[in-house]
Protein backbone atom coordinates (compact mmCIF):
# COMPACT_ATOMS: atom_id res chain seq x y z
CA UNK A 1 0.00 0.00 0.00
CA UNK A 2 2.70 2.35 0.98
CA UNK A 3 4.63 1.79 -2.26
CA UNK A 4 1.50 1.99 -4.24
CA UNK A 5 0.97 5.70 -2.54
CA UNK A 6 5.05 6.72 -3.08
CA UNK A 7 4.86 6.85 -6.85
CA UNK A 8 1.94 9.16 -7.14
CA UNK A 9 3.08 11.66 -4.29
CA UNK A 10 7.11 11.34 -5.82
CA UNK A 11 4.96 12.80 -9.04
CA UNK A 12 3.02 15.35 -7.21
CA UNK A 13 6.10 16.77 -5.60
CA UNK A 14 8.28 16.57 -9.06
CA UNK A 15 4.88 18.53 -10.53
CA UNK A 16 5.43 21.12 -7.51
CA UNK A 17 9.00 21.58 -8.04
CA UNK A 18 8.84 21.88 -11.59
CA UNK A 19 6.44 24.32 -11.24
CA UNK A 20 7.71 26.31 -8.02
CA UNK A 21 8.06 29.92 -8.30
CA UNK A 22 11.26 30.33 -6.33
CA UNK A 23 12.84 28.49 -9.18
CA UNK A 24 13.24 31.96 -10.57
CA UNK A 25 13.91 35.38 -9.56
CA UNK A 26 11.51 38.15 -9.60
CA UNK A 27 12.26 40.36 -12.41
CA UNK A 28 14.18 43.30 -12.72
CA UNK A 29 12.57 46.47 -13.71
CA UNK A 30 10.93 49.64 -12.71
CA UNK A 31 8.11 47.93 -11.26
CA UNK A 32 4.59 47.52 -12.86
CA UNK A 33 2.77 50.02 -15.31
CA UNK A 34 -0.37 51.22 -14.46
CA UNK A 35 -3.17 51.28 -17.06
CA UNK A 36 -5.59 54.21 -15.88
CA UNK A 37 -9.45 52.70 -16.97
CA UNK A 38 -11.37 55.63 -18.26
CA UNK A 39 -8.70 58.18 -16.91
CA UNK A 40 -10.20 59.39 -13.20
CA UNK A 41 -13.49 58.40 -13.19
CA UNK A 42 -16.23 58.37 -10.53
CA UNK A 43 -16.61 55.01 -9.29
CA UNK A 44 -20.06 52.91 -8.81
CA UNK A 45 -20.95 50.27 -7.27
CA UNK A 46 -20.94 46.56 -8.72
CA UNK A 47 -24.12 44.86 -6.96
CA UNK A 48 -26.04 42.87 -9.93
CA UNK A 49 -24.28 44.96 -12.42
CA UNK A 50 -25.21 44.00 -16.20
CA UNK A 51 -23.76 44.76 -19.72
CA UNK A 52 -26.79 47.53 -20.26
CA UNK A 53 -26.55 49.38 -16.34
CA UNK A 54 -26.59 52.80 -16.52
CA UNK A 55 -23.55 53.10 -14.03
CA UNK A 56 -24.13 56.95 -13.91
CA UNK A 57 -27.04 56.65 -11.94
CA UNK A 58 -25.33 54.49 -9.13
CA UNK A 59 -22.28 56.21 -8.22
CA UNK A 60 -20.40 56.61 -5.32
CA UNK A 61 -20.50 59.57 -3.14
CA UNK A 62 -17.93 61.72 -5.40
CA UNK A 63 -14.78 62.07 -4.33
CA UNK A 64 -13.94 64.65 -7.19
CA UNK A 65 -15.05 66.60 -9.91
CA UNK A 66 -13.83 64.50 -12.81
CA UNK A 67 -15.71 62.99 -15.36
CA UNK A 68 -14.78 59.55 -17.49
CA UNK A 69 -13.34 60.08 -21.03
CA UNK A 70 -12.65 63.83 -20.57
CA UNK A 71 -9.47 65.64 -21.42
CA UNK A 72 -9.72 66.96 -17.58
CA UNK A 73 -9.28 63.33 -16.58
CA UNK A 74 -7.20 62.00 -18.59
CA UNK A 75 -4.89 64.63 -17.48
CA UNK A 76 -5.51 63.90 -13.92
CA UNK A 77 -4.69 59.79 -14.60
CA UNK A 78 -1.30 61.34 -16.36
CA UNK A 79 -0.82 63.37 -13.23
CA UNK A 80 -1.75 60.67 -10.78
CA UNK A 81 0.94 58.42 -12.40
CA UNK A 82 -0.70 56.53 -15.37
CA UNK A 83 1.88 55.02 -17.73
CA UNK A 84 -1.62 54.51 -20.50
CA UNK A 85 -5.05 55.60 -20.21
CA UNK A 86 -7.75 53.59 -21.50
CA UNK A 87 -10.55 55.36 -23.46
CA UNK A 88 -13.72 54.31 -25.41
CA UNK A 89 -14.72 55.20 -29.29
CA UNK A 90 -17.46 54.84 -31.26
CA UNK A 91 -17.90 56.38 -35.13
CA UNK A 92 -19.70 59.13 -35.30
CA UNK A 93 -21.93 59.89 -38.49
CA UNK A 94 -19.33 62.67 -39.69
CA UNK A 95 -16.69 60.52 -40.17
CA UNK A 96 -14.44 61.10 -36.21
CA UNK A 97 -14.10 58.88 -33.12
CA UNK A 98 -16.18 59.89 -30.23
CA UNK A 99 -14.35 59.39 -27.25
CA UNK A 100 -17.11 57.94 -25.06
CA UNK A 101 -18.10 54.47 -23.26
CA UNK A 102 -21.43 54.02 -23.73
CA UNK A 103 -23.69 52.65 -26.59
CA UNK A 104 -26.24 55.17 -26.27
CA UNK A 105 -26.15 58.77 -24.77
CA UNK A 106 -29.48 58.30 -22.70
CA UNK A 107 -27.70 57.30 -19.84
CA UNK A 108 -24.89 60.08 -19.09
CA UNK A 109 -26.80 62.53 -21.20
CA UNK A 110 -29.86 64.62 -21.83
CA UNK A 111 -30.00 63.06 -25.33
CA UNK A 112 -31.07 59.73 -26.81
CA UNK A 113 -30.34 57.34 -28.90
CA UNK A 114 -26.92 55.04 -29.89
CA UNK A 115 -23.81 57.26 -29.66
CA UNK A 116 -22.83 56.47 -33.31
CA UNK A 117 -25.74 57.62 -34.74
CA UNK A 118 -25.15 61.23 -33.83
CA UNK A 119 -22.60 63.69 -35.82
CA UNK A 120 -19.45 65.07 -33.53
CA UNK A 121 -20.81 68.24 -33.22
CA UNK A 122 -24.44 67.30 -31.94
CA UNK A 123 -22.56 65.14 -29.06
CA UNK A 124 -20.73 67.81 -28.47
CA UNK A 125 -23.57 70.31 -27.71
CA UNK A 126 -24.63 67.36 -24.94
CA UNK A 127 -24.26 67.57 -20.73
CA UNK A 128 -22.19 64.51 -20.57
CA UNK A 129 -22.77 64.92 -16.51
CA UNK A 130 -26.41 64.73 -16.65
CA UNK A 131 -27.24 61.89 -15.46
CA UNK A 132 -25.01 61.21 -12.60
CA UNK A 133 -26.59 60.76 -9.23
CA UNK A 134 -25.45 58.90 -6.07
CA UNK A 135 -28.86 59.46 -4.29
CA UNK A 136 -30.91 57.56 -6.66
CA UNK A 137 -32.52 60.82 -8.14
CA UNK A 138 -32.42 63.10 -5.36
CA UNK A 139 -29.74 64.87 -6.54
CA UNK A 140 -27.76 65.69 -9.64
CA UNK A 141 -24.24 66.89 -9.24
CA UNK A 142 -22.62 66.95 -12.23
CA UNK A 143 -25.68 68.28 -14.48
CA UNK A 144 -24.98 71.04 -16.51
CA UNK A 145 -21.49 70.99 -15.75
CA UNK A 146 -20.62 68.58 -18.81
CA UNK A 147 -21.60 70.22 -22.00
CA UNK A 148 -19.11 70.16 -24.78
CA UNK A 149 -16.44 67.74 -22.62
CA UNK A 150 -16.75 64.65 -25.15
CA UNK A 151 -13.66 65.09 -27.00
CA UNK A 152 -13.23 63.36 -30.57
CA UNK A 153 -9.89 61.40 -30.47
CA UNK A 154 -7.75 63.35 -32.23
CA UNK A 155 -8.15 66.35 -29.78
CA UNK A 156 -7.01 63.75 -27.39
CA UNK A 157 -3.66 62.92 -29.34
CA UNK A 158 -3.41 66.85 -29.58
CA UNK A 159 -3.95 67.24 -26.23
CA UNK A 160 -1.64 64.09 -24.89
CA UNK A 161 1.37 63.88 -27.63
CA UNK A 162 3.88 62.67 -25.65
CA UNK A 163 1.64 60.06 -23.66
CA UNK A 164 0.10 56.69 -24.27
CA UNK A 165 -3.70 55.32 -24.85
CA UNK A 166 -5.38 51.80 -25.33
CA UNK A 167 -8.14 52.51 -27.08
CA UNK A 168 -11.41 50.22 -26.79
CA UNK A 169 -13.47 49.63 -29.69
CA UNK A 170 -17.31 49.45 -28.69
CA UNK A 171 -18.69 47.39 -31.57
CA UNK A 172 -17.69 44.63 -34.10
CA UNK A 173 -17.65 46.74 -36.61
CA UNK A 174 -14.04 45.87 -38.88
CA UNK A 175 -14.59 49.74 -40.19
CA UNK A 176 -13.86 50.83 -36.94
CA UNK A 177 -9.66 49.51 -37.32
CA UNK A 178 -9.65 51.00 -40.55
CA UNK A 179 -10.80 54.41 -39.33
CA UNK A 180 -8.24 53.91 -36.69
CA UNK A 181 -4.90 52.74 -39.23
CA UNK A 182 -6.42 55.90 -41.49
CA UNK A 183 -5.99 58.18 -38.73
CA UNK A 184 -2.42 57.28 -37.85
CA UNK A 185 -1.34 56.87 -40.97
CA UNK A 186 -2.61 60.54 -41.89
CA UNK A 187 -0.94 61.73 -38.21
CA UNK A 188 1.89 59.22 -38.28
CA UNK A 189 3.32 61.89 -34.93
CA UNK A 190 0.33 60.01 -33.15
CA UNK A 191 1.61 56.60 -33.73
CA UNK A 192 3.10 55.95 -30.47
CA UNK A 193 0.50 57.92 -28.50
CA UNK A 194 -1.76 54.59 -29.57
CA UNK A 195 0.08 51.82 -27.18
CA UNK A 196 -2.64 49.13 -27.86
CA UNK A 197 -6.78 48.26 -28.60
CA UNK A 198 -8.86 45.68 -27.73
CA UNK A 199 -12.85 45.51 -27.68
CA UNK A 200 -14.87 43.81 -30.66
CA UNK A 201 -12.37 41.46 -32.29
CA UNK A 202 -13.42 42.98 -35.85
CA UNK A 203 -12.37 46.04 -35.40
CA UNK A 204 -9.27 45.14 -32.87
CA UNK A 205 -7.41 42.63 -35.60
CA UNK A 206 -8.44 44.35 -38.35
CA UNK A 207 -6.59 47.58 -36.66
CA UNK A 208 -3.79 44.88 -35.57
CA UNK A 209 -3.37 44.36 -39.60
CA UNK A 210 -2.94 47.53 -40.47
CA UNK A 211 -0.92 49.30 -37.67
CA UNK A 212 2.52 47.37 -37.10
CA UNK A 213 3.24 46.77 -33.07
CA UNK A 214 -0.01 47.17 -31.93
CA UNK A 215 -1.12 45.60 -28.46
CA UNK A 216 -4.03 44.00 -28.93
CA UNK A 217 -5.85 40.58 -27.05
CA UNK A 218 -9.33 39.39 -27.40
CA UNK A 219 -12.01 38.59 -24.43
CA UNK A 220 -11.97 34.71 -25.95
CA UNK A 221 -8.59 34.48 -26.72
CA UNK A 222 -7.99 35.20 -23.23
CA UNK A 223 -9.94 33.18 -21.63
CA UNK A 224 -8.55 30.15 -23.89
CA UNK A 225 -5.03 30.90 -22.06
CA UNK A 226 -6.55 30.97 -19.02
CA UNK A 227 -7.86 27.61 -19.38
CA UNK A 228 -5.25 26.06 -21.06
CA UNK A 229 -2.71 26.85 -19.33
CA UNK A 230 -4.42 25.98 -16.00
CA UNK A 231 -4.83 22.56 -18.05
CA UNK A 232 -1.63 21.56 -19.17
CA UNK A 233 0.87 24.64 -17.89
CA UNK A 234 2.25 22.37 -15.77
CA UNK A 235 4.60 20.50 -18.38
CA UNK A 236 5.77 24.08 -18.74
CA UNK A 237 3.94 24.59 -22.94
CA UNK A 238 2.76 27.94 -22.89
CA UNK A 239 -0.27 27.45 -25.03
CA UNK A 240 -0.30 29.08 -28.46
CA UNK A 241 -3.40 31.34 -26.81
CA UNK A 242 -1.10 32.81 -24.66
CA UNK A 243 1.70 33.66 -26.79
CA UNK A 244 2.77 37.35 -28.38
CA UNK A 245 -0.22 38.61 -26.88
CA UNK A 246 -1.33 40.85 -23.18
CA UNK A 247 -2.44 38.44 -21.03
CA UNK A 248 -5.26 40.18 -18.45
CA UNK A 249 -5.54 37.87 -14.82
CA UNK A 250 -7.46 38.41 -12.10
CA UNK A 251 -5.35 38.86 -8.93
CA UNK A 252 -7.30 36.32 -6.79
CA UNK A 253 -6.88 33.77 -9.79
CA UNK A 254 -3.08 34.53 -10.18
CA UNK A 255 -2.45 32.27 -7.35
CA UNK A 256 -4.09 29.55 -8.79
CA UNK A 257 -1.92 29.45 -11.65
CA UNK A 258 1.10 27.15 -12.44
CA UNK A 259 4.31 29.59 -11.35
CA UNK A 260 2.71 32.30 -10.46
CA UNK A 261 4.28 35.05 -9.73
CA UNK A 262 8.33 34.80 -11.05
CA UNK A 263 8.37 31.59 -13.24
CA UNK A 264 4.81 32.03 -15.03
CA UNK A 265 5.80 35.64 -15.68
CA UNK A 266 9.29 34.11 -17.10
CA UNK A 267 7.62 31.68 -19.25
CA UNK A 268 5.37 34.28 -20.58
CA UNK A 269 8.23 36.70 -21.42
CA UNK A 270 9.73 33.67 -23.48
CA UNK A 271 6.62 33.23 -25.17
CA UNK A 272 6.04 37.27 -26.38
CA UNK A 273 4.24 37.76 -23.60
CA UNK A 274 3.18 40.21 -20.61
CA UNK A 275 0.29 40.20 -17.93
CA UNK A 276 -1.97 42.58 -16.85
CA UNK A 277 -2.78 42.19 -13.18
CA UNK A 278 -7.09 42.76 -12.86
CA UNK A 279 -9.13 43.26 -9.65
CA UNK A 280 -10.84 40.03 -8.10
CA UNK A 281 -12.49 37.67 -10.53
CA UNK A 282 -16.74 38.12 -9.23
CA UNK A 283 -16.01 41.77 -8.42
CA UNK A 284 -17.76 43.10 -12.23
CA UNK A 285 -17.06 42.59 -15.40
CA UNK A 286 -13.44 40.87 -15.65
CA UNK A 287 -12.58 42.72 -18.20
CA UNK A 288 -13.19 46.07 -15.65
CA UNK A 289 -12.82 45.27 -12.39
CA UNK A 290 -9.22 47.06 -11.08
CA UNK A 291 -6.71 47.19 -8.36
CA UNK A 292 -8.92 49.69 -6.74
CA UNK A 293 -8.28 49.68 -2.99
CA UNK A 294 -4.44 49.75 -1.03
CA UNK A 295 -6.02 45.87 0.57
CA UNK A 296 -5.96 44.57 -3.37
CA UNK A 297 -2.68 46.78 -4.27
CA UNK A 298 -0.73 45.04 -1.45
CA UNK A 299 -1.35 41.89 -3.00
CA UNK A 300 0.46 42.30 -5.87
CA UNK A 301 3.62 40.26 -5.87
CA UNK A 302 7.43 41.66 -5.03
CA UNK A 303 8.83 42.67 -8.47
CA UNK A 304 6.07 42.60 -10.30
CA UNK A 305 6.50 43.82 -13.95
CA UNK A 306 3.93 43.79 -15.53
CA UNK A 307 0.16 46.41 -16.15
CA UNK A 308 -1.66 46.50 -13.75
CA UNK A 309 -5.51 48.02 -14.56
CA UNK A 310 -6.90 50.33 -11.95
CA UNK A 311 -10.33 52.37 -11.72
CA UNK A 312 -8.76 54.33 -8.91
CA UNK A 313 -5.76 55.67 -10.81
CA UNK A 314 -5.70 58.89 -8.07
CA UNK A 315 -5.21 56.85 -5.11
CA UNK A 316 -2.78 53.83 -6.85
CA UNK A 317 -0.70 55.45 -9.04
CA UNK A 318 0.76 57.28 -6.10
CA UNK A 319 0.62 54.88 -3.80
CA UNK A 320 2.19 52.97 -5.77
CA UNK A 321 5.06 55.11 -7.13
CA UNK A 322 5.56 57.18 -4.43
CA UNK A 323 4.19 60.50 -6.01
CA UNK A 324 2.72 62.79 -4.26
CA UNK A 325 -1.29 63.27 -4.74
CA UNK A 326 -2.06 64.90 -7.79
CA UNK A 327 -4.16 68.24 -7.52
CA UNK A 328 -7.49 67.20 -8.96
CA UNK A 329 -10.84 69.10 -9.13
CA UNK A 330 -12.69 68.87 -6.08
CA UNK A 331 -16.29 67.34 -5.87
CA UNK A 332 -19.11 69.50 -6.39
Amino acid sequence: MKKRLLVPALILGGVYLFNASWRVAPPSGDGPQLIAHRGVHQTYHRDGLESDTCTAERIDEPRHGLLENTLPSMDAAFRSGADIVEIDVHPTTDGHFAVMHDWTVDCRTEGQGETRAHSLAELKALDIGHGYTADGGETFPFRGKGTGQIPELGEVLTAFPDKRFLVNFKSREAREGDMLATLLAEHPEWRNAIWGAYGGDEPTFRAAQQIEGLNVWSRRGLTDCLIQYELYGWTGIVPESCRNTKVMIPINAAPFLWGWPNLLLQRFADAGSEVILLGPYGAGDPGTAGIDDLETLAQIPEGFSGYVWTNRIELVGPTLKGLPLAQIAPAP
